[in-house]
């Protein structure tokens, strides 16, 4: 199978293109700069240039390519985000996901592309601590302001895919080489220096996804018939409050400090606390029988034990 894949270099398509190679595929990887070009290269991948925004190139480019499916990973979120300026941290991101998706959908239907495979987020569901979200569970309906536009993204990109018969993979929080998680990651720098407290009780629930899981979610969906939407996460949804301090001690950092819900909201505001008490967990079981799918990394206590051994020196 020929796959186009929009988003390449970014950190599950750095995954992917050689596991694509390596079983069969021939891939194709969108590049907007030489940077990009030459790493998709260097992945096993074929080059096709084109900016995502501009939906001329880009439909010219996913034409030339002539490919059978057409995955879309493509993201611009920066290596560290502020809650209390997310919107602004992610507004290109949300361009992606809103006009690049228009674009590469529409190339990927003018290009005769069967399979339609794009990231979702597993943290967009409508917040309860009690049970993990099946697919079916409602969404978050009033996000903190400052996630509204990120939510609004994803809504249109699911939209778009499910017009277009396409798979949303609704990927849990991202961790392992490329991430914010991984040994030299943002959020690991500050867990490492003790600035990442508890905020209030830490009941925010996380579901952890190790990129290659994603990647091999990805190959998975190619061999099937599946469309809709499927959450892509490990087996152990938990608290903050769990995982974090874990965290810290595997990195040999000092244990997270408590933080009151009051002063948390003077210091990162409204978004910060609300990821870290209402955030809602997600059940991978439809994935898992839909796909004959299921992740090397079981719980992210194997992953982060597995991808920081040496964190603390690094």
């Amino acid at each position: 199978m020929r796959v186009f894949v929009a988003g390449a270099t970014g950190a599950i398509g750095r995954q992917l293109l050689p596991l694509l190679s390596s079983t069969g595929h021939e891939t194709i990887g969108l590049a907007g700069s030489y940077g990009a070009a030459v790493e998709v290269e260097l992945l096993g991948g074929e080059v096709a240039m084109a900016d995502a925004l501009d939906a001329g190139a880009l439909s010219l480019a996913v034409k030339d390519s002539a490919p059978d499916a057409v995955v879309h990973l493509l993201t611009a979120i920066p290596g560290k985000i502020s809650p209390r300026r997310m919107s602004r941290d992610v507004a290109w991101t949300n361009r992606l996901r809103t006009e690049g998706t228009r674009n590469l959908l529409y190339a990927a239907e003018l290009a005769g592309a069967k399979h339609i495979i794009t990231e979702g987020f597993a943290g967009i569901y409508e917040p309860n601590k009690w049970i993990p979200a099946t697919e079916v569970a409602p969404l978050w309906r009033n996000p903190p302001r400052q996630f509204a536009p990120m939510f609004a993204a994803l809504r249109s990109l699911e939209e778009r895919t499910r017009q277009a018969d396409g798979l949303v993979l609704r990927v849990g929080e991202l961790y392992g080489p490329g991430t914010i998680y991984s040994a030299r990651g943002s959020f690991v720098c500050e867990v490492r220096a003790g600035k990442m407290p508890i905020i209030g009780t830490g009941d925010g629930i996380f579901s952890f996804t190790h990129v290659h899981d994603a990647a091999t979610a990805i190959v998975a969906a190619l061999n099937s018939d599946a469309r809709g939407v499927l959450n892509i996460v490990d087996d152990e949804p938990a608290p903050v409050r769990e995982w974090l301090p874990i965290l810290a001690e595997l990195l040999g950092a000092p244990p997270p400090k408590q933080m009151p819900v009051a002063l948390a909201k003077l210091v990162g505001g409204g978004p910060g606390m609300a990821l870290m008490n209402h955030r809602r967990g997600a059940d991978n079981t439809l994935a898992r029988r839909t796909l004959d799918w299921a992740p090397k990394y079981s719980s992210w206590r194997q992953g982060f034990a597995a991808e920081l051994p040496h964190a603390a020196h690094p």
